[in-house]
């Protein structure tokens, strides 16, 4: 079974990374694709492997007149939207409050939340009709770092933690017709992630991190052995994103590969157990 079969699925922020490891899936299981990028090399390096059949959109989504023309493009070429899955982002480099010069914390937090939170809202609001229409869904993309400290630095890990908030009150809004939902992955391998622009970090993406340094560092918080790669992370969202899932909104599903259920009493050097030294009282 072809879990979106016939479904017109757009992904926002496609283009690598992430978005493309869904977009790549949402066609293996037999959705009609558009993609909105604002790289336009990244789409010019896509066309030939997807071919005419993807909807190939260059745009910003923290432009309304971009998210518009998107649109148009979208019920021009299918006449309906069953699906929205937002994955476009900034990082923030992981840059502590304390580091960033006082006159950049408010460039930095403009540029963070446009990208990651508003760019989430305007698509609900430009696409919400459509999927009203179709009994869709929205599927947005948080993080790990909206539930624990050291996801990434203050600006986006405010910026994931109002992702979760805004899928709650998005299910209320749009409820009963469009399923709202979130998805908060850990770790992803070959992520491209950029950095900020306000920080001069924008040359820099989190897959530049050698592999070996983050696979280490990686094991030592992860019950699992591998870093998920985007394809792995997809099918989550494919079935949130499906007419399948008749039962989950206003959800945010947490894939942390067990980095929150660490060993804590049972660590190395915590030998013998919680029992350890303790005499049973008679």
């Amino acid at each position: 079974m072809n879990m979106l079969e016939g479904d017109v699925v757009l992904v926002l922020g496609g283009g690598s990374g992430l978005g493309l490891g869904i977009a790549r899936h949402c066609i293996a299981e037999g959705a009609r694709v558009a993609i909105m990028e604002i790289a336009e090399e990244k789409l010019a390096a896509l066309k030939p492997e997807l071919g005419a059949e993807v909807l190939l959109f260059h745009g910003d989504v923290t432009s309304v007149e971009d998210l518009t023309a998107c649109r148009r493009a979208v019920v021009e070429r299918w006449g309906r939207l069953n699906a929205l899955i937002g994955s476009q982002g900034i990082f923030d480099g992981n840059v502590p409050l304390r580091e960033v010069p006082v006159e950049r914390v408010a460039p930095l937090f403009d540029e963070l939340f446009h990208v990651n939170v508003l760019g989430y809202f305007l698509a609900a609001r430009v696409f919400g009709d459509l999927l009203e229409d179709s009994a869709g869904a929205i599927v947005l993309t948080s993080s790990v770092a909206a539930y624990a400290a050291d996801g990434g630095g203050l600006m986006y890990t405010a910026t994931k933690g109002a992702v979760v908030s805004a899928v709650r009150q998005l299910a209320l809004e749009f409820a009963p017709r469009v399923r709202v939902n979130g998805v908060a992955p850990g770790a992803i391998a070959d992520s491209q992630l950029r950095g900020p622009r306000a920080l001069g970090l924008d040359h820099f993406k989190q897959s530049d991190v050698p592999k070996d340094a983050m696979l280490a560092t990686y094991r030592t918080l992860s019950l699992m052995r591998e870093l998920p790669t985007p394809l792995e992370y997809a099918p989550i969202y494919a079935f949130l994103a499906s007419r399948h899932n008749t039962v989950v909104t206003g959800q945010t599903v947490l894939l942390e590969q067990g980095a929150l259920n660490r060993a804590m009493l049972s660590a190395p050097g915590m030998t013998g157990g919680v029992g350890a030294g303790l005499t049973p009282r008679p």
